[in-house]
């Protein structure tokens, strides 16, 4: 008998509580943990295999260096000495624009972030890319124009609430919620609640739906114009809310009167009665609405975002009970980033800039391409494979082999490890303390610290001591004096006291500050990771403290050092913080508390959602008759993170769906092979007729075309993905490829 261990699960951004068996260092048993009080013993499928993702046969022991076309193992030291020595030779010869980081997007595993990024600012680099600006882009853009700052992310009450709308969301299979499939499910039955699906296809949510609108792809910017138009000409918006909590409306009504709704809403092939029916719902009752990568990853990604918004605000559905609230958290996902700051930078050959401090994935290829003197020449990836889950794996296989310098730190050997020039082993989730800072709960603020539960079995090392390694050679870490090393092995206390000392003797010390601590502090914690937590309790904000008290901890900056220890003593997590429901939009970072519902870069294409206008932009050519979703979440797949496919045992893990309409029409069998073809490439998949699909509307999951142990399965859907097909903040346009489907 092994012994079990509180840990949470790293497939997904919710990181359910697990307990895990382990056994001769090998994880034998898992089973969900009733004690971690986000998931309340929730745990899905793909978390109760997290064994595969840990022990497989691609795990990644020693550095590797790639000599003659084949990797030979050479020491930590050697790795850090030879890629500090390229780094520096690139930058000082091309300049800080050559150097990009790719990292921090891991679902479980985000502490290696706070070092990378600060590796990268040492070289003077601004280029952080990360799977955020691949999908959240523009939504996220919007939200810093209507909230006052783009980290800030509302979630629906649906505690409160008593109906729920949703768009672009497979909750059943995507979560994105805490026990997404759990709440869906008790919504459905409960008769006082009414749970509202707009999809085009019959997903798992969509079955579970008291109304489902069975949506033309590309056609979201029209229905919400449409239900917006309705609102406000049956006199159903909530006036009193535009006046006293919005800024703006007045100067966009008029984008929604004499707009043709009845006719947008036949474009959207729904019948309009139904789509009246459940605008006036939505308007009248305890509303809340949960939107994801459907709309954000569509046509007008960022302009369903604003239009959600306004439809939010005219029914008074923002920061309201039973509506959308604003979460807490522990640590903010990403900055704010203001793109007409002359100091953010954008890049070289596409001018794209970031939005929460990060840059789009899809734009690094043609930043590695080009022929501009400051192009994209040496590039660290951390914890990401953008060869299987960024679009246009053949653009990013040109581009990366044309790099001077490719570096990736990894658990596993990935496909884009295999075009690296070195490899640098980290330690899994499970090996490390690591946590991720996805987990927006409300009121209550949770937050769990994941111990190391497995040893690892090679030369692995935390991600964050991997950076720290190199910015050392790098000469990146300023003069730490002994008595702080000292103060480090005593207790905490004397470390705080010894490190403001410090900080005021140094200059400098601000800057690299996530190194100083992990050299320190980590050293005598056993982790980098751990020691930045403590620094980030320690630099908490105000708002956080006022959290905290609520929570039950001691008030002001004292509550850091308590709330460290208590995540340190509870590998569950603890609820740090509780947020006050009564004074929900002080969480607005605007600066009159108020929500922003002006935002003119966006006005031209809002005048542009006309039924005519879209009707002839979503004419498909002849040679790609039909729409490919790209990346349907389904329950056999974990984005790249599970590399061994014994895990499906068995299932149909990776289909093309079809209506039995389309596959009739094409003399196809269900289980047939077939050859998807779009713009940018061909991959050959297994065919699943099914009435679930739309009819013209095809679908095939992302997290597949994996080369494990030398085998390739299933199909790579980010072939098929152009890299310029997206809108102008680099999101992909993902659910609207243009494609055709033959018999192999």
């Amino acid at each position: 008998m092994g012994t079990f261990h509180k840990t949470g699960c790293v497939l997904c951004p919710q990181n359910c509580g697990l307990e895990i068996e382990v056994e001769n260092n090998r994880m034998v048993k898992v089973r969900a943990d009733k004690s971690n009080a986000k998931s309340e013993g929730y745990v899905c499928r793909k978390g109760m295999n997290v064994a595969y993702h840990q022990h497989n046969a691609d795990r990644l022991q020693y550095p590797l260096k790639k000599a003659g076309g084949k990797f030979e193992r050479i020491s930590w030291d050697q790795a850090t000495d030879e890629i500090a020595s390229r780094l520096k030779s690139i930058v000082g010869t091309y300049g800080p624009r050559s150097f990009a980081y790719m990292g921090g997007s891991m679902q479980g595993c985000h502490f290696e972030a706070a070092f990378g990024i600060r590796l990268l600012r040492g070289l003077g680099s601004q280029y952080h890319y990360s799977a955020l600006g691949q999908e959240f882009a523009g939504a996220f853009w919007v939200i810093g124009h209507t909230y006052g700052r783009q980290y800030l992310h509302d979630r629906p009450d649906v505690d409160n609430a008593d109906l729920l709308f949703t768009l672009g969301w497979n909750g059943m299979q995507s979560h994105q919620m805490p026990q997404a499939p759990l709440m869906l499910r008790r919504f459905s039955k409960d008769k006082d609640k009414l749970l509202i699906v707009v999809d085009p296809r019959k997903t798992e949510t969509a079955q579970l739906a008291d109304i489902h609108l069975p949506i033309r792809p590309g056609t979201d910017s029209l229905l919400i114009k449409a239900m917006i138009s309705i609102i406000l000409k049956e006199g159903w918006e909530n006036k009193n809310y535009l006046e006293t909590h919005t800024n703006g409306f007045d100067r966009v009504r008029s984008y929604f009167e004499d707009f043709d709704a009845r006719r947008a809403i036949q474009v959207c092939e729904l019948d309009f009665d139904e789509v009246y029916k459940v605008t006036r719902l939505y308007a009248t009752r305890k509303s809340a609405l949960r939107n994801d990568l459907g709309i954000f990853m569509g046509r007008h990604g960022a302009l369903n975002s604003y239009l959600i918004v306004i439809l939010q605000s005219i029914c008074g559905r923002l920061c309201t009970p039973g509506g959308n609230v604003i979460p807490g958290h522990m640590m903010p996902i990403g900055s704010h980033s203001d793109e007409n700051n002359p100091k953010t930078w954008r890049t070289v050959a596409t001018d794209s800039f970031p939005v929460c401090g990060v840059f789009p994935p899809n734009v690094m290829p043609e930043e590695i391409m080009t022929d501009h003197p400051e192009r994209l020449r040496a590039v660290l990836v951390a914890g990401a494979n953008p060869l299987r889950s960024y679009a246009d794996t053949t653009a990013y296989e040109n581009a990366f082999g044309q790099l001077d310098l490719l570096v990736t730190a990894e658990i596993a050997m990935t496909e884009t490890a295999a075009l690296s020039h070195y490899i640098l082993p980290s330690r899994s989730g499970y090996e490390s303390w690591d946590s991720t800072f996805f987990p927006f709960t409300y009121p209550g603020v949770h937050f769990q610290m994941r111990r190391p539960i497995v040893e690892p079995e090679g030369e692995q090392l935390e991600l964050g001591e991997i950076h720290l390694r190199i910015a050392d050679k790098l000469g990146l870490i300023p003069q730490i004096p002994d008595y702080l090393y000292q103060a480090a092995m005593e207790d905490r206390t004397t470390f705080a006291q010894a490190l403001m000392k410090y900080i005021a003797a140094e200059p400098t010390a601000f800057k690299a500050m996530p190194f100083i601590l992990g050299k320190t502090l980590g050293k005598a914690l056993g982790s980098v990771h751990l020691a930045a937590l403590w620094g980030m309790l320690q630099a908490a904000p105000k708002s956080f403290y006022e959290n905290a008290a609520r929570a039950g901890f001691q008030p002001g900056p004292g509550a850091g050092e308590e709330i460290f220890q208590r995540l340190i003593d509870q590998p569950q997590g603890i609820w740090v913080g509780k947020i006050d429901p009564a004074d929900s939009f002080s969480g607005l970072k605007t600066q009159d508390k108020k929500i922003n519902l002006h935002i003119p870069e966006l006005l031209d294409e809002l005048r542009t959602i006309e039924p005519a206008r879209e009707l002839k932009a979503l004419t498909l050519p002849s040679s790609f008759p039909l729409i490919l979703m790209a990346g349907r979440h389904v329950e056999t797949n974990a984005n790249t993170n599970m590399r061994d496919p014994a895990w499906h045992k068995g299932r149909r893990a990776c289909t093309l769906t079809m209506h039995p309409d389309d596959a009739a029409a094409r003399d196809f069998q269900d289980g047939q092979k077939v050859r998807v073809t779009t713009e940018a490439g061909s991959e050959e998949i297994e065919l699943e007729v099914t009435d679930t699909a739309r009819p013209g509307h095809v679908t095939m999951p992302h997290g597949f075309g994996l080369v494990y142990n030398g085998v390739k399965y299933g199909a790579n859907v980010n072939r098929l993905t152009k890299n310029t097909h997206r809108d102008r903040f680099g999101t992909p346009l993902h659910r609207f490829v243009p494609c055709r489907v033959e018999a192999v």
